[in-house]
């Protein structure tokens, strides 16, 4: 092997590597189990109130989710831009390209929160009936509220995690938690002369904690040095469209991926509706299970594209190559912990959401499929988060919604709900659709990362 070569996969290298791994991404991990920490909690504290204000949180939800996720995706490109220009040492202009973020954050937010706003007709042409609608609209109003607070506050995350500061995000994660249990408490049962909202409040105390939140952290960023290196204060910039346009670029396509991934689950549930409510619940509680082990593979990939971007705005090869390796090396462990789990252990898994027996018997039987699950997935996303840190992500974009759209949601149609293929299968039909989309997907994704690798790097301008 040549000297190069060894030096790069050398173990002290490589453990070199890893260190960097556990200290990007174990803040990044805590903080994505706060944010979830916060739904669970607006679902707990709504369905204790009454199951009709369960029911329009969750209606309200269903709405601003797909919204959000997409807002959130296209600020994510933040993080490459500002990670290369890290790398490349050419640290001032990472200032005013936060600032073009940070307007065209401000811009989606507002316009995330019209799109809501205009939403009321949705409600009628759905069918949904009050109380659930009433509710649910004021919810979502309530809610939507909170959108420009998340764009800023993605923004300014990835501009911290593009600097390989990942620790901020961990600590007003947890203020908005800590913020928001309180105000779920005095908005929906109506404590110190605010009135009695019920589910509504959760919408109006997610705005408050996320606005909370989202002040600490520019504080935060004010006032450390830190920041003030990468000439954030120097100059106040307008919003200026050639920026803007090249944030969209590759933004749009993050934004449209995980869209098109986060819709794909909710239609299997739709579609699974005419087979009866105990084969949805068990479907959801194995989906809800499995989202939890997502963010393993997904703290992997978003420190994939710190490390790839400083990497590449370095012009270190060797740097990419090591951290493509030792992040795919982590993705295989951790989703072989998770299948282990899932294989040993699903009637317990099941009975932490259920104890109906017959739940309980079809979501074991889920498991297994969802075990298999946590393989394709691991490798789709630690690809996915390096070809990012490459701001390679429109033809990504494809391949998702070739894998996804094209593939495995017609397959899982085909074997859950007809016989044209195999005898009707339901839930498990629609598992195997799904496994073997996001088999295909972490198939082509890793050819083209493998591709990608394989060129001159390019340069951050």
């Amino acid at each position: 092997m040549p000297q190069s070569m060894s030096h790069t996969y050398s173990l002290a290298a490589m453990g070199q590597e890893l260190r960097q791994f556990l200290r990007l991404g174990t803040p990044i991990l805590i903080a994505e189990v706060l944010h979830m920490s916060a739904s669970f909690v607006d679902t707990v504290m709504a369905g204790r109130y009454s199951s009709a204000d369960l029911a329009a949180v969750a209606v309200g939800s269903s709405m601003l989710f797909p919204v959000l996720i997409l807002m959130m995706g296209v600020i994510m490109a933040t993080t490459p831009t500002v990670a290369q220009y890290f790398g490349a040492k050419k640290i001032t202009l990472i200032g005013p390209f936060v600032q073009q973020s940070l307007w065209l954050a401000t811009i989606l937010g507002c316009l995330a929160v019209g799109l809501l706003y205009a939403l009321d007709p949705l409600f009628d042409w759905l069918d949904i009936q009050d109380p659930i609608k009433g509710i649910g609209l004021d919810y979502l109003h309530a809610a939507a509220l909170s959108l420009p607070a998340v764009a800023i506050m993605q923004s300014l995350r990835s501009f911290s995690e593009g600097l390989g500061i990942t620790k901020p995000m961990v600590y007003f994660s947890l203020l908005g938690l800590l913020i928001n249990i309180p105000m779920n408490y005095i908005f929906i049962y109506g404590k110190f002369g605010v009135p009695e909202m019920g589910g509504v409040g959760c919408g109006w105390a997610t705005a408050l904690s996320m606005w909370a939140s989202v002040i600490g952290m520019a504080i935060y960023v004010y006032a450390k040095p830190v920041y003030h290196q990468c000439a954030m204060f120097t100059q106040f910039d307008w919003p200026q469209l050639k920026t803007q346009m090249s944030i969209l670029k590759v933004g749009l396509p993050i934004g449209f991926s995980i869209f098109i991934e986060a819709t794909m689950f909710a239609i299997v549930a739709l579609l699974l509706a005419p087979l009866g409510a105990d084969i949805v619940a068990a479907h959801q509680l194995v989906l809800n299970f499995a989202s939890i082990c997502f963010i393993l593979p997904l703290s992997i990939g978003m420190a994939l594209t710190i490390r790839v971007g400083h990497g590449i705005g370095g012009n270190l090869p060797d740097q990419v190559k090591r951290s493509v390796l030792v992040g795919f090396s982590l993705a295989l462990g951790l989703s072989s912990l998770t299948c282990l789990v899932m294989l040993i252990l699903p009637i317990t898994l099941a009975s932490i959401y259920t104890t109906e027996p017959l739940v309980l018997d079809i979501a074991a039987s889920l498991f297994i499929f969802a075990a298999l699950f946590q393989f394709s997935d691991a490798f789709q996303i630690a690809a996915n988060g390096a070809l990012r840190g490459f701001k390679d992500t429109a033809k990504p974009l494809l391949l998702i919604f070739i894998s996804y759209w094209l593939i495995g949601l017609p397959l899982g149609y085909l074997l859950g709900m007809t016989d044209l293929i195999y005898p009707i299968m339901g839930a498990a039909g629609f598992w195997i659709g799904i496994i073997f989309g996001l088999s295909i997907a972490a198939v082509l994704l890793c050819l083209r990362l493998w591709r990608v690798l394989r060129k001159p790097f390019p340069q951050p301008h």
